[in-house]
């Protein structure tokens, strides 16, 4: 990893501080399958929840203490705001939902997967030069995919379902990351989560209601861990990467949150236990290879020129 980014009138932290702060992120977002399970709600009563009360603890104090970044946000970076709102919504939604159909570890492999469809989106979208690398990563990455296709059909039931749902979560977190790298480089943390979450959890307020998805009526046991699941998954875990988004490269962030495979399969493992098929073990490995791959690829090509990029 390359050192801190400086930006202009923000100093950058330390290479400990920064460090701290991506580690405390990865094992945070570790924690959220195995929380959501024991929550045991509906996916959306659940996504609603996490994003609803983390919003109530960022959303005022980002109002107090970036009103004036806020309002000096152009209509384009507002459609951005609402565009990664969007993109983070769909993203819970989806993969929430994916955890009531397959296993952890095959729905946490699958929706951290998503550095390989940047690859793939920028070359089929934008038309950018594809290295062997990243070919070579996105191969890998198909092949641990099937793998696990194999495996979750093998067994049956609901889990292709399940591992579809988390691969469309995959999609959403990618258009979430790319639309929040723009702004971070314009706006302190809590300027950027609040437009972010608080827009995410009215969208998935509105869609809890639709759906008929209960909000009350849960025994005391079920609130607790859905107060853990928006304390630690989200504010303490998600707002460390993007904290982390206003100094390096997006690409590095990706770097780290590959570890949530890991710990989030151990983590069920130890509280749920659920081992990991041996499979779906096989298919992450060489999903994870794949999302390397493509990652040190990206982190050797020139970064981009001044002014591209960002809105």
């Amino acid at each position: 990893m390359t050192g801190p980014e400086s930006k202009p009138g923000r100093p950058a932290p330390s290479r400990a501080v920064l460090y701290g702060g991506l580690s405390l992120g990865a094992v945070s977002v570790s924690s959220a399958a195995a929380l959501i399970r024991l929550a045991a709600a509906p996916a959306l009563t659940v996504a609603a929840y996490r994003l609803g009360l983390a919003s109530l603890i960022v959303v005022p104090l980002g109002i107090v203490t970036a009103h004036r970044q806020l309002r000096a946000l152009t209509l384009r970076q507002w459609l951005a705001a609402a565009a990664s709102a969007m993109c983070l919504a769909l993203h819970f939604g989806f993969w929430i939902t994916s955890l009531g159909h397959t296993s952890v570890a095959s729905s946490v492999i699958v929706v951290t997967s998503n550095p390989l469809l940047v690859a793939i989106a920028a070359r089929v979208f934008l038309g950018e030069r594809t290295s062997p690398r990243v070919i070579g990563g996105v191969a890998l990455g198909l092949v641990g995919g099937a793998v696990i296709g194999v495996s979750d059909g093998a067994l049956g039931g609901t889990r292709l379902f399940g591992d579809a749902m988390a691969m469309l979560g995959a999609v959403a977190v990618t258009g979430y990351y790319i639309a929040g790298r723009s702004l971070r480089g314009r706006l302190p943390l809590l300027g950027y989560v609040t437009p972010v979450y608080g827009g995410a959890a009215l969208l998935l307020l509105a869609a809890a209601l639709v759906d008929g998805a209960p909000l009350s009526g849960f025994p005391s046991q079920t609130y607790g861990f859905l107060v853990l699941v928006a304390l630690v998954p989200q504010v303490l875990g998600h707002s460390s990467l993007n904290w982390a988004l206003g100094y390096v490269r997006a690409v590095m962030v990706a770097v780290v949150i590959m570890s949530e495979p890991v710990g989030a399969t151990l983590l069920a493992w130890a509280v749920l236990g659920e081992a990991p098929p041996p499979l779906v073990v096989l298919g992450g490995a060489f999903i994870l290879a794949g999302v390397f791959l493509a990652l040190r690829a990206q982190r050797s090509a020139p970064p981009p020129r001044p002014g591209r990029g960002r809105p």
